[in-house]
């Protein structure tokens, strides 16, 4: 096989994976082909530009036949599966599939051979540090580290355990000749218990008593809890600031153990528990693991945040207010599992009666300065950073545990237009596949922190963690050289609004087009707008070139309230466009349905949003089909997107105006840049700690 087919194979399999495990951008996806017709020469009334139809299964449970060419372009490795199956690949029309399906086997196996490798032996590291994956490797690393930090970690654990009454004692268990417990409470499941183990971001090293939830029946009731997303979190970091509010972090203690459990459980209590070793232990709290614990203590806090008269929002329920005494504004209360985030003029307050009220034990509270993995500090000039210096300090610190020296210093993230997916060097073994998986797990945390700047770059990389190659590992190598020379760059809320006094208005009389007379759906549940007013500003970008081996375009969208980035996205398409026309408005109707929902979520938030939101792209043509009336749309197979962005803009929602590629904050989110390019914005986004004053134009650091 050629090394251009041997690429083109490679990555085509590795989509068909990715395919299967990702969900869908509102597209339908065809799960298994039932059939096929052919071959059909053109006169015949079934014949559609293909030799060959087929017949597919799609996932909303409808078969259709469609010309074979059409679905081979979207995923070629099932088709070549079925063409085998049929013995068709010597046949035209299927013999372009020969070379899949040769290579299909061996590869499909490397995929799902690292796939179990990954849940078995994937070492972990926090912070730095080898996390142990149970006790007895916990004690084998204290011994090699000449330590007692994991030792230390459970026997504290296990004194919190006894202390908060988790189990009742049952007595000495009894075994029968099987080993089945003789004498177990009535109507009560035996399940086990066992230990993991964290560090956290100081370098303590913590261990967790936790059960083997899947071992439990499945409820009959919904037993989901969810979590504060990064968006809202960085929304109340905003508003905080917007508001002249002051802002506390706050950890409660043992949270899952505060709530009792009503599932019928039990163990045998193992060596760790001392002198109850071998006994009976009924479950009584919800300890971490169980399938309902994560709920129990979600309706714990709930129960309690109502009580203290706030409201969760309906767009985050993670996320609650309650209006200030002088109804000017809204407090907020941000609740990421037992990590508590206050924006109040009093916090100490809040703290205060979660302790003598509620009988909460609070740890770490006082002033935002360590939340979720980022420091929190003030420029000179009073700007609010979020920095995860520390976290990347930590994963270099890893960096040198794994290639035993520091990273070579780069400053772009990877090679002016470089291409992952051509690399043709060798495959790594199980131990680089290994090392691979945990710097992109490492690196996409440090994206999640803040450092959208390696975003692209760690997306294009991420696709190939199951079977990477020489070239990815090193790759991923310069982006931790770029961290080490960029470690100090940090996201900044500004909360001062952008100026667009310079745009001409878009106010379009659109009454008679398809859309007719519509509005912007405003939710009437929403809870009154109050505090200051906010601006919505978006920029949007395609990059056609992105994968050169699928022929898929990037889509990068970078959203602002005020001056603050509040919401990041980079993406490969689900479709394949052939021009940048189609691909620029894939990426607006990405862009489009993601400032729909950011407008809500400010609603919910009870945020008076100032007017329209302006969303910036640098593509003309596209910009002038969405935004004039009278215009047509040439090429229709872009239709959803043309209809989708018009009618948003019809509606008000928003106005689009064309920007400048060199001003456009989102290119660093679809391109593989040099830091020449990009310079201006980079030190815009992470490394300027001036006011800023910016317009469609151009960007002034003042």
């Amino acid at each position: 096989m050629g090394r251009a087919e041997h690429i083109v194979t490679y990555n085509q399999l590795l989509d068909h994976i990715e395919r299967a495990e990702q969900e869908d951008e509102g597209l339908f996806r065809f799960t298994e082909i039932t059939g096929h017709q052919g071959p059909l020469k053109e006169g015949n009334p079934d014949y559609h530009g293909s030799p060959y139809n087929i017949k597919v299964l799609w996932d909303t449970g409808e078969i259709t036949t469609e010309p074979l060419n059409m679905i081979a372009s979207d995923d070629p490795v099932t088709c070549a599966v079925y063409g085998k199956k049929h013995d068709l690949l010597e046949l035209p029309g299927w013999k372009r599939f020969k070379h899949l399906a040769k290579n299909q086997k061996k590869l499909a196996r490397a995929i799902n051979q690292t796939k179990m490798r990954q849940a078995r032996t994937t070492p972990v590291y926090m912070f730095g540090y080898r996390v142990p994956k149970d006790y007895k490797e916990a004690m084998e690393l204290d011994k090699q580290n000449g330590t007692s930090k994991w030792f230390d970690a459970v026997e504290t654990e296990m004194a919190q355990i006894r202390e908060y009454n988790v189990f009742k004692d049952g007595g000495k268990a009894t075994f029968d000749n099987h080993k089945k417990v003789t004498n177990a409470p009535t109507d009560h499941r035996k399940i086990r218990v066992h230990l993991v183990f964290a560090v956290k971001h100081d370098g303590r090293h913590k261990a967790r008593l936790v059960t083997g939830g899947h071992l439990t029946p499945e409820s009959v009731e919904s037993i989901y809890s969810g979590v504060i997303t990064t968006r809202s979190l960085h929304l109340v970091i905003f508003l905080a600031k917007l508001n002249e509010l002051e802002l506390w972090g706050a950890d409660i203690g043992n949270a899952y153990l505060e709530a009792y459990t009503d599932e019928l459980l039990f163990i045998v209590a193992g060596p760790e528990f001392g002198e109850l070793a071998g006994h009976i232990l009924i479950f009584l709290k919800a300890l971490y693991g169980l399938r309902s614990s994560g709920l129990q203590w979600a309706e714990k806090i709930h129960d309690v945040l109502k009580d203290m008269g706030y409201t969760p929002s309906k767009a985050d329920g993670c996320v609650w207010l309650k209006k200030s005494k002088d109804g000017t504004k809204y407090f907020y209360i941000a609740v990421y599992v037992d990590d508590l985030l206050i924006a109040h003029e009093d916090p100490a307050s809040i703290i205060k009666e979660l302790k003598e009220k509620y009988n909460f034990k609070i740890k770490g509270d006082g002033n935002l300065e360590y939340h979720l993995g980022c420091e929190y500090v003030l420029d000179p000039n009073g700007t609010l950073a979020a920095s995860p210096k520390k976290y990347i300090g930590k994963i270099l610190d890893s960096y040198k545990s794994m290639f035993g020296e520091e990273p070579k210093i780069f400053k772009s993230p990877l090679e002016k237009n470089d291409h992952p997916e051509l690399d043709n060097t060798d495959l790594v073994d199980s131990n680089g596949i290994q090392t691979f998986m945990s710097m992109i797990g490492q690196l996409q945390w440090a994206i999640t922190l803040g450092r959208f700047d390696i975003m692209s770059q760690v997306v294009s990389l991420s696709r190939f963690r199951l079977v990477p190659r020489i070239g990815h590992i090193d790759r991923a190598k310069r982006i931790y050289g770029y961290l080490q020379k960029t470690k100090h760059y940090a996201l900044r809320f500004r909360t001062m609004m952008p100026t667009y006094d310079e745009l001409p208005g878009q106010n379009h009389d659109w009454i008679r087009s398809v859309y007719g007379e519509v509005t912007e759906e405003i939710p009437d549940n929403a809870p009154e707008p109050l505090g200051k007013e906010v601006v919505i500003s978006t920029y949007l970008d395609a990059n056609l070139a992105y994968c050169m081996a699928t022929g898929r375009a990037a889509t990068a969208v970078l959203h602002f309230v005020n001056m603050t980035p509040i919401e990041w996205y980079s993406k490969r398409q689900a479709t394949v466009e052939t021009a940048t026309y189609g691909s620029e408005f894939v990426a607006a109707k990405t862009a489009v349905e993601q400032i729909m929902d950011l407008r809500h979520t400010l609603r919910y938030m009870g945020v008076p949003i100032k007017q329209k939101t302006y969303m910036f792209g640098d593509n003309q043509s596209v910009i002038t089909s969405s935004t004039l009336p009278h215009s047509m749309l040439n090429k229709r197979h872009n239709i959803l997107a043309y209809h989708r962005v018009r009618k948003a803009i019809a509606a008000g929602i928003l106005d689009f105006y064309w920007i400048d590629s060199k001003a456009n904050k989102s290119d660093i989110l679809s391109k593989h840049w040099d830091n020449a390019s990009v310079h201006h914005t980079i030190m815009l986004l992470f490394d300027f700690q001036g006011p800023i004053d910016w317009n469609h134009k151009v960007d002034h650091l003042k």
